[in-house]
């Protein structure tokens, strides 16, 4: 493999481990946020921003988590026959298969900065009683998306080196 897609493969592998820590500590935000509101229900009238906001946190943590868990091949299997194979043969069919997923998460991504577009221009809100912008989670989902899609481009080209016979750390 040529040396910017080494290059490339261990950058975007470096981002997405940094994003990944991140978002594994938002788990803590959100068990913050609904315990305050435990609380508050039990002392007083709980706030109405606290159940939106533990699912904006929830949101945030899969989105952003979701390149991370692709790099470290975290995500759900059917391997009834995969692990069986070769690790040579594994690699071309994942070479082939990650091309499906790149697409939807091309299609994803659009649909996203349309969204986004849609939601800063408008001034979109949530229709709850709290009424919070949509714009930041929408933003933070296209970042999920488009970190998920650059581990994804990584990951088909340390598939196809694996294919080829030569392994990218």
């Amino acid at each position: 493999m040529p040396d910017i897609v080494r290059r490339y493969v261990g950058f975007i592998d470096r981002v997405n481990h940094v994003v990944g820590l991140f978002a594994m500590y938002l788990i803590v935000a959100m068990i913050g946020i609904l315990l305050y509101s435990s609380v508050m229900k039990a002392v007083a009238i709980p706030p109405l921003w606290t159940l939106e906001m533990a699912q904006f946190v929830m949101a945030a943590y899969y989105m952003l988590g979701g390149g991370w868990s692709l790099q470290n091949d975290a995500h759900v299997r059917m391997d009834l026959l995969y692990s069986r194979w070769r690790p040579r043969t594994r690699a071309m069919i994942d070479t082939a298969t990650i091309l499906f997923l790149i697409f939807y998460l091309g299609v994803m991504l659009y649909g996203g900065f349309s969204s986004t577009a849609y939601a800063i221009r408008y001034g979109e809100t949530s229709y709850s009683s709290w009424s919070p912008y949509m714009a930041p989670v929408k933003i933070i989902m296209c970042i999920g998306i488009a970190l998920m899609l650059l581990q994804a481009f990584a990951q088909f080209f340390r598939d196809l080196a694996l294919a080829r016979g030569e392994e990218l750390p």
